[in-house]
């Protein structure tokens, strides 16, 4: 049974959009790596709800850092190829 605690705190620690001042729940997984500063196999990650997923791919896009977009569901299954899972 769930109680008002547990489904609070559940939806305390959703995963939320990485956009600054957002606070929806994310969809999208957005993977990416800075060739400057990681190496080739480090796969850092910013989160993205519906609305946010175009400007933050977009910003990673233009800079030649993003790699790969997936849902979030996807991504925890382990689905994605990037992140050598």
């Amino acid at each position: 049974m769930n109680s008002p605690e547990s489904a609070a705190e559940s939806a305390a620690t959703a995963p939320i959009c990485s956009a600054k001042g957002c606070r929806a729940d994310a969809v999208w997984v957005l993977a990416w790596n800075n060739p400057k500063l990681h190496t080739p196999k480090r796969c850092k990650t910013w989160l993205a709800c519906e609305e946010h997923r175009e400007h933050l791919s977009s910003f990673l896009g233009v800079r030649g850092f993003l790699k790969d977009v997936v849902t979030l569901a996807e991504w925890e299954s382990g689905a994605s190829e990037t992140d050598g899972r």
